[in-house]
Order: structure tokens, then sequence, then C-alpha cells
């Protein structure tokens, strides 16, 4: 699997899971010039960090040319430098449960196919500290190089369940005691009326269509987030940090 861009290089390497570094000669070398000169470019800075990070976890950095690097990043931001890292850990559904510190926060992604989408949930998702994430194997986003961009590095760190079958998914999480609740603009509760201390799997449909019929109806209860302008829904990451962070707030204040 690659990842690329400096963050997400950085947090794959302090997760352990980085095979090998690439970095094109340019680069490599303006961030050497630059740390010893003390001219303070942050990009250079940062990415003078991937260097010593790599060198201490002794992973190999290979200088290559920057057409492999716009190959490999499929023409991506990727900040002159990419890596080849071993695949996210999978957990099963019960292990989110069971793994978590206190009442179980999970979100349930229902057909999410867009990976910048994927990549700002899971942001958000390790934010809110949330104790997992339980995503579709097929039909949903690949948790590659455009995810772990977006996500900031968050990739390397989230516990990551995929599964068959959602709906399922969720039934399973009722047999281990956690509530699920859907997103749905149409839901006549509002998403500050849950009791997020419970525990809790917010569920989140796709882009557009929102939560498939099966889902839906598997679900304990519907919510939705208030709209007061003239957009009638929201993006579905931005919905996803609402809720999480409403799922946050009644926890501090707990």
């Amino acid at each position: 699997m690659i990842v690329y861009g400096i963050n997400p290089v950085l947090e794959a390497l302090r997760a352990g899971r980085v095979k090998e570094v690439r970095v094109t000669d340019g680069a490599s070398r303006a961030a050497q010039r630059n740390v010893a000169s003390g001219s303070g470019r942050k990009i250079n800075d940062r990415l003078q960090q991937v260097l010593d990070l790599a060198a201490e976890h002794g992973v190999r950095v290979r200088h290559v040319q920057p057409e492999l690097l716009e190959r490999e990043s499929n023409r991506g931001v990727h900040q002159g430098v990419v890596a080849d890292v071993a695949p996210v850990e999978s957990y099963s559904v019960e292990e989110l449960v069971r793994g978590a510190k206190g009442a179980p926060l999970l979100v349930v992604l229902d057909g999410i196919e867009d990976p910048h989408n994927l990549g700002a949930i899971l942001r958000t998702a390790d934010a809110a500290g949330v104790d997992g994430i339980v995503m579709q194997s097929r039909r949903s986003a690949a948790l590659g190089g455009a995810a772990a961009k977006a996500s900031a590095g968050a990739v390397a760190h989230v516990k990551i369940a995929e599964v068959v079958n959602i709906a399922r998914a969720i039934d399973e999480l009722k047999e281990l005691g956690v509530w699920t609740v859907g997103l749905a603009g149409e839901a006549p509760t509002t998403y500050d009326a849950i009791d997020f201390t419970l525990p809790t799997a917010c569920v989140l449909g796709a882009e557009g269509s929102g939560l498939r019929r099966l889902v839906r109806e598997h679900c304990d209860r519907l919510a939705s987030i208030p709209m007061q302008g003239h957009v009638g829904s929201l993006n579905v990451s931005v919905a996803a940090g609402i809720t999480l962070f409403e799922a946050v707030r009644q926890r501090r204040t707990r």
C-alpha cells in the first residue's frame, strides 16, 4: 500500500508500518540545506522530520526521480515523499467493541465511495477519540493514498473493521450492547436529542443517496441535523464531525 504526503508518511512511520520511504533528490537536499541554514521553511523542516524518523526506525530511504512519485501518487499532492506501508491492521466488530476504554463510540460507514470523504471521516474520528470504524469491504472507497492523504495520517491510527454486510454488522453491534443511530435528513429526532453517553455507533450513508433502506431499517434510531439555510444536506464528513463532537460534548459533561 502506498501513502503520500508528509503528514501521512510521518504518521505511518510513528505507527511502525513503513517498509520504505521514497523522496526526490531535490526535496531531500533542500530539506537538509534548510535545517543547516535555519531558514525555517515549514515544508522542508517537516520533510527533514520524515528523514530523521525513518533513520530512527531503521527504515530505508530511497532517492528517486520526481516522475516516479507522480506515478505512485497518481499525481496527488505528494510533497516530495511517498512510502510503501504495511496494510492497515484489520479488526473484527467484536474486537472494536471489547477494546473500547469506556462506553464504545463507533462509526459505521454505509458505502462511502469518495476517498477524500473517507479520509476526512477518519481524521475526524481520530480527533473525537472513536473506538473504531466499521466499513464495507466492497463498494466503498479504498484505504489507499488518497484517503490517507485526506486523513492527514489518521488512517495509521484508527482501528477499522471491514465487513461484507453492513446490516449484519449493525445486528452484531446490537448483540454486543451498542445502540445504532443512523443519520437521515428526514428523521424527526435531532442528533442533539440522542443520548451519546450510551454505547453508540453512528451510521453514515453514502454521498447523495444516504443510508440504504435495509441499513436504515436495522438501526435502532434515526436522527437528523437541522438545516437552517437553502441547501438541504451536508457533506457526509461534516455530518460525521457534528455528530461525533456532540457525543464528545455529552461525554465530557457527564
